[in-house]
């Protein structure tokens, strides 16, 4: 399997994402949404850092036990209830990511919605990975 990330010089630098990545391999791993709910079911966390730091390792949780680690990550979608929040934090956001993701970015967007599933989430990850 192999991921190959490509940021054309004409686009603008990318910032904590890559413009493409092509994916070749064997297995397709969809991964559901995941927001800032523990074992529990309840919402940890009131800051959107807080939150996505929970949610981003529920990801990975589950990118983990279909066989995955976070390099295999060829498309993440942040979905978030307040994008200027999103973006006044994005630093701290990055570093939640590199810290527990790593520097080997995929495609990603970052979408506004009006709300979560649970009223309280302000954050909600999904993922497709691409195994050998």
């Amino acid at each position: 399997m192999t991921l190959s990330r490509h940021n054309p010089a004409e686009l603008s630098p990318p910032t904590g994402f890559s413009h493409a990545v092509i994916a070749t391999g064997s297995r397709l791993v969809f991964l559901a949404g995941q927001t800032a709910l523990d074992t529990d079911g309840k919402v940890v966390g009131d800051t959107l850092p807080e939150q996505f730091e929970t949610a981003l390792s529920n990801l990975l949780t589950a990118l983990a036990a279909a066989g995955g680690t976070p390099h295999d990550l060829a498309r993440v979608t942040v979905y978030a209830t307040d994008v200027a929040d999103y973006r006044v934090h994005a630093r701290e956001l990055g570093r939640v990511w590199r810290r527990l993701a790593g520097r080997d970015y995929p495609a990603m967007a970052v979408v506004g919605v009006v709300r979560l599933w649970d009223e309280q989430c302000l954050v909600e990850v999904e993922g497709v990975a691409v195994l050998p």
